[in-house]
């Protein structure tokens, strides 16, 4: 069996070598006329091992190398010289391991075994003029010299499934960049990159980058079963003397050469890497260091972005997002409430555990009769020992809301399928609540979840185990709507940006679209999350998309994204985070595109902003806490410190404290207003018609208001500022002082420190005694 083979010396391929299972180094020489021969021109033993091996020709000079395992089952590696093709001239044994070694590029050998993370890196030392090219055979080396002195090793953290040289038209010559290749990992693409440290890197290093093979091929294939034997044409690797060559990868989507962009000008720093038609980061991971890594939970949708004004780690790992240094962290203990006692851990995974506005919270209690605790945020602190006052709702809790134009009403869902309609007196609870306000009555089994229109007022909706969903006018106390076409529990329902659709998602594994004053029917239905175990939805990208999480059929949560024009077509993309028991709770900041994902009892919060194109998921920091929360609520737009670069703010609910939590996005001008990050948010407080308008078939938008303060300044506007000079100046070494200036300035500081000299000395003060007084 023949595990590898390669083309011979000069590249003119009239020789070829192949390593087969039976030990046996095989060289079959090829005629003129392209006919190969019935046996091998040459064989002899390889390595003793009869596991895998590699093989390659050593650039364009007579040796070849072959790496594979000794008798012991030892890793080596062999040399050897064309001219003398009867013994290795040189076997450097490596390790022992059950991968095989792989080995890449022609004059820097690269060596790496599969399942290993360690890669090894060898030189092999050039012979003198005798031979053709680089040659290690002993007769061109010096007495004692090895034919292979290590170089360096590079330790990375996963295992390898593959190595890849990346060609050297590809470099980064300027920063002297010798080396890079790409290791697949389980999980990532990670490239390495290679570099000798000179002084000056300002200048290109003809020593470290000889003149190298072109792109253009020499021949094509009917010339060279001709006979043809021309060599592919060498190119330099400087950029101002580099052709304008093309290269197209179908793997990576931004190596086309921007040759009509730059015309005939020179070269610059900036294309400098970019010239060959290859993108050579310059911020690549060392061989000592972590690197980069391409996610790999990215999804099967998305993909290698191209950009022409992105960086060329960008090309190679996709863009990245504006707020991926975004930072989540816990505010003061002042602020928070502490003391909580006998909260209800119980709620249903339809509910998000509690529910806040700008104002107050509402927490379910463990207490029986369906208990509520209902606190003021403005009043921080430790709550007393004794029971506080609490709404009486009669039968346990399923799912709350507080009503978004009014933020003294409360919606409860109860187990016995009414919801209740609680109003909070002016300044907060001062005594048990007993009697709601109105109580609606029509499902017939227990309700999942209720949410508030987000544009209409006096307008809910609600999902139940009776398969229907049903839209509430609250100022008439009555159902107007019935929505029917589910066959399986409701997960999740919600509400379009612009108030028309509602969205659900159900345990059938189906995703519904409904216009409710047009048909209780849905109007489009798609395949949703396929696991039964929950799931949830949000609108997002300004309705268009809808963002669903849910679980798969080996339970791992993920994140779907559909657009909502074709919800029969599937998600767009596919985005796999982690394998935990709890739902995912989405919240999307519409302003930023900034969507979080956390569960009730974890301790992770995932960011991500949603774009409209791929790769539509970018990754951000998440916020790690010291304990799982049982809850992580959002506060309003408004609730946010501008002054701080704050985009969002939030609950989190612990075993007995309440903590806001404060995402920020590090800025050095804090002091002017980051309008790239604030738009103009709306106007969540006040609707923009009545629920009786709503029903009637019509619509509107609500207004628009700028978060910017009065005594601020937007940061666009903010006056541009010189760079810094990173050079010292000639005036400086001009105006340096002789060694005379210098010690007298010297002895001026003494002096100074000194005093003055003319003063008198303490013991001038002193009064004596006299002459006669000794006697």
């Amino acid at each position: 069996m023949q595990h590898a083979r390669g083309w011979g010396p000069r590249m003119d391929g009239e020789e070829a070598s192949g390593h087969t299972r039976g030990t046996q180094l095989l060289q079959l020489r090829f005629a003129m006329d392209r006919e190969p021969g019935d046996a091998a021109g040459e064989s002899v033993p390889g390595h003793e091992n009869n596991k895998d091996s590699r093989l390659l020709w050593m650039g364009s000079s007579d040796c070849l190398i072959s790496v594979g395992f000794s008798q012991m089952r030892e890793r080596e590696v062999k040399l050897w010289d064309m001219r003398q093709f009867s013994r290795a001239m040189l076997t450097v044994a490596l390790d022992t391991s059950p991968g095989e070694k792989t080995s890449c590029t022609a004059s820097k050998q690269h060596l790496r075994s599969q399942h290993s993370p360690r890669v090894s890196r060898i030189h092999p030392t050039p012979g003198s003029r005798q031979c053709r090219g680089p040659c290690p055979c002993p007769r061109c080396l010096p007495h004692g010299h090895p034919a292979c002195p290590p170089v360096t090793q590079c330790r990375t953290e996963g295992s390898t499934r593959g190595l890849a040289a990346v060609p050297r038209l590809a470099l980064d010559v300027m920063a002297c960049e010798v080396l890079r290749i790409l290791q697949l990992t389980d999980t990532a693409l990670v490239p390495v990159s290679y570099l000798v440290p000179r002084k000056s890197v300002q200048d290109f290093h003809e020593d470290l980058f000889p003149d190298c093979a072109g792109m253009l091929p020499a021949t094509g294939a009917q010339a060279w079963w001709a006979g043809d034997s021309q060599q592919v044409g060498r190119v330099s690797l400087h950029p101002a003397r580099r052709p304008a060559e093309t290269f197209t990868s179908p793997v990576i989507a931004c190596t086309q050469l921007q040759a009509a962009n730059t015309g005939n000008t020179g070269p610059t720093d900036a294309d400098r890497s970019e010239g060959s038609g290859y993108s050579s980061p310059s911020s690549l991971a060392s061989p000592g260091s972590a690197a980069t890594s391409l996610s790999a939970s990215t999804g099967p949708s998305s993909g290698f972005a191209s950009s022409p004004s992105q960086k060329s780690l960008q090309c190679i790992l996709g863009p990245s997002s504006r707020f991926r240094h975004a930072q989540g962290r816990v505010l003061h203990r002042d602020t928070h409430l502490t003391n909580l006692r006998g909260l209800s851990l119980t709620t249903p995974g339809e509910c998000d555990g509690f529910c806040a506005n700008h104002q107050r919270v509402a927490l379910p209690l463990l207490s029986a009769g369906g208990q509520i605790a209902v606190l003021e945020l403005s009043k921080p602190g430790r709550l007393p020992d004794t029971a506080v006052p609490t709404i009486q709702n009669g039968t346990a809790v399923a799912d709350l809301s507080w009503d978004p134009f009014d933020p003294r009403r409360l919606a409860v869902a109860g187990e016995d399928a009414k919801i209740r309609l609680w109003r909070i007196p002016e300044g907060g609870l001062r005594e048990t609540l007993q009697e709601p306000e109105a109580v609606l009555r029509g499902h017939t089994e227990k309700i999942y979840s209720i949410r508030f229109h987000p544009v209409a007022s006096d307008l809910l909706v609600s999902s139940s185990y009776d398969m229907t969903v049903r839209i509430w006018e609250l100022s008439a106390g009555q159902e107007a709507l019935c929505l029917r076409g589910h066959t399986d529990q409701i997960f999740s329902l919600a509400w379009s940006p612009d108030g028309k659709k509602l969205a659900t998602v159900s345990k059938d594994g189906r995703l519904r679209l409904y216009e409710p004053r047009r048909s209780p029917k849905p109007e489009q239905e798609g395949p949703g999350p396929e696991g039964g175990r929950g799931a949830r939805l949000v609108w997002v990208c300004g309705g268009d998309y809808l963002l669903v999480s849910g679980f798969d059929s080996r339970s791992e949560r993920r994140i779907l994204l559909y657009r909502a024009q074709a919800l029969p077509d599937g998600p767009l993309s596919v985005l796999g985070l982690d394998v935990a028991p709890s739902t995912l709770l989405p919240f999307y900041d519409e302003d930023t595109g900034v969507v979080f994902l956390t569960g009730k009892g974890d301790t992770r919060v995932f960011l991500y902003e949603v774009t409209p194109e791929p790769p539509y998921f970018l990754e951000c920091n998440s916020f790690t806490s010291s304990e799982p929360h049982k809850g992580f609520v959002f506060l309003p737009k408004t609730a946010c410190e501008v002054r701080e670069v704050e985009f969002a703010r939030a609950l989190r609910l612990g075993q007995s404290t309440l903590e806001p939590v404060a995402f920020h996005v590090p800025r050095v001008k804090k002091e002017y207003f980051q309008d790239d990050i604030y738009p103009p948010t709306r106007v969540w407080w006040e609707p923009a018609l009545s629920g009786s308008a709503w029903l009637a078939g019509k619509d509107r938008q609500q207004c628009r208001a700028n978060m910017r303060p009065a005594d601020m300044t937007p940061v666009s506007e903010a006056p541009k500022e010189a760079p810094a000079r990173k050079f010292v100046p000639a005036s400086v070494y001009l105006e340096e002082k002789s060694d005379e200036q210098k010690k007298e300035e010297l002895l001026n500081a003494m002096v100074a420190r000194l005093g003055n000299r003319d003063d008198p000395l303490p013991q001038d003060s002193f009064e004596g005694v006299d002459e006669d007084e000794w006697d």
